[in-house]
């Protein structure tokens, strides 16, 4: 069994919609297919869940909102009207939509904002289904209450409650066609909806992969593989070959530092149930794409990617002899920890700790505060913070053992003219940072894929 997952861009539209149809009735063993909401039909254009989110805040001013509601049932409603679905899908959303407006007084605003941008992905579904169901192929749109995807934390930002892979293995057991899952959302143990982050269909794709122990998660988007950096930045990286196959630390390393082609924490489940992971493209369905699995061959002194991610803060403690005073780091991050903020990187020196934390936790306008609560609890003799920061990764399974990867990387970028606040490398090898100003990302991305793919 196959279970593919297809983002936004591949079903922004009809035509589009009609390639993954297609995609998927080629290949019996596709069986489960999770689909995003509808996103942008040009470059121009504003994804559904944008239109959702703008929905949930003209409803939540107490105000006139159908405006915002008809832009949305527009959309699925050119989609219908495009494949000759009916009136009645149509319909059907509009009345799912009037009803999660009119719980807006009865929830809080991270909870009722989650019902709303669930909409995108959950009506999309049934939609889909719809579809499916026209061509003559038997199919049905799956409810994540009710094959149980329970989901626990923040609303936002929900993780899956590992209890769930029982209930949902056993979901899909006895049903002999298509299974059409909304991603990016499940249900609280007190039936309330929640989401994943952003991007979040990537992680639902994942989870049931692991929960039906596929043979592939197949991750359809709208590039013909994963490039080794982003090709708004390196434009003639796209002239090249995409990566053919990656490791499952690869892709985690590369997807948390700004590889917008799949989510980083939609790795995780597949790599614990050992799935592998195919990133492919819609538009060119013949393309094999990149695979991403447990272990590929190695060739040492290699580099498979480079990516760069904005929006970094470092916080700088400095006090001599701090490496005698036991419980420095701990007391360090309990502050944070106090204030709800979770720390990226740690790199230290003898006398100087660093904390690097992304900059929506830690705004200008809370910078005094943690400040100050640090040299309250340590008595430092410096505490400064540095902002605007990029955190460049260099990735690859080949640095492992291979000596002088971190120097050419340092040489390229020194060669460029281009300073760095911080270097730090896990002990892995697989990977290693370097933090330098925001304003010198695209010249060092240059610099290093220069350096390392020539």
């Amino acid at each position: 069994m196959k279970v593919c997952k297809f983002g936004g861009s591949s079903l922004a539209n009809a035509e589009q919609l009609n390639k993954v149809m297609d995609i998927v009735l080629a290949d019996p063993a596709r069986r489960i297919v999770v689909v995003s909401a509808p996103g942008k039909r040009d470059s121009g254009d504003t994804k559904v869940t944008d239109l959702l989110i703008s929905l949930a805040d003209a409803a939540s001013t107490g105000g006139d909102c159908s405006l915002q509601l008809n832009a949305v049932v527009e959309r699925y409603a050119e989609i219908a009207c495009d494949l000759d679905l009916g009136d009645e899908i149509t319909e059907r959303i509009r009345k799912d939509l009037e009803d999660r407006v009119a719980k807006v007084a009865d929830l809080s605003k991270p909870e009722f904002m989650d019902l709303l941008k669930a909409a995108g992905e959950d009506n999309n579904a049934k939609l889909v289904a719809v579809a499916f169901e026209k061509r003559g192929k038997k199919a049905r749109y799956a409810n994540p209450k009710d094959t149980g995807m329970v989901l626990k934390g923040d609303f936002g930002d929900a993780t899956l409650d590992p209890d769930s892979y029982t209930t949902l293995s056993r979901a899909f057991s006895n049903f002999d066609g298509i299974v059409v899952y909304p991603g990016f959302f499940g249900y609280t143990k007190e039936g309330k909806v929640a989401t994943f982050p952003r991007g979040g269909s990537d992680i639902t794709g994942s989870i049931l992969a692991a929960a039906v122990c596929a043979d592939v998660y197949e991750n359809f988007t709208d590039v013909d593989s994963v490039y080794p950096c982003d090709p708004r930045i390196v434009e003639e990286v796209k002239d090249g070959e995409g990566i053919p196959t990656m490791t499952y630390r690869e892709m985690r390393e590369l997807a948390y530092a700004g590889f917008g082609v799949f989510n980083d924490d939609a790795v995780i489940p597949a790599v614990r149930a050992r799935i592998p992971i195919n990133i492919r493209n819609t538009n060119h369905p013949s393309e094999p794409g990149t695979m991403i699995q447990q272990s590929r061959r190695v060739v040492p002194g290699t580099v498979v990617g480079i990516a760069s991610a904005d929006g970094f803060v470092n916080i700088v403690v400095e006090k001599y002899l701090m490496n005698r005073e036991i419980g420095f780091g701990r007391r360090l991050l309990q502050v944070l920890e106090e204030e709800g903020i979770s720390y990226e990187h740690m790199p230290s020196g003898v006398d100087s700790q660093c904390v690097v934390v992304k900059e929506q936790f830690l705004p200008k306008e809370r910078e005094h505060k943690i400040v100050g609560a640090i040299k309250r609890e340590l008595n430092p003799d410096f505490v400064t913070v540095e902002r605007d920061l990029t955190m460049l990764m260099v990735v690859g399974e080949g640095m492992c053992y291979t000596p002088g990867m971190l120097a050419k990387a340092c040489l390229a970028l020194a060669s460029a003219g281009i300073s760095m606040s911080m270097v730090n490398q896990g002990s892995s090898e697989v990977s290693f940072m370097i933090a330098i100003r925001s304003q010198d990302r695209d010249a060092a991305v240059k610099a290093l894929y220069k350096a390392f793919f020539g």
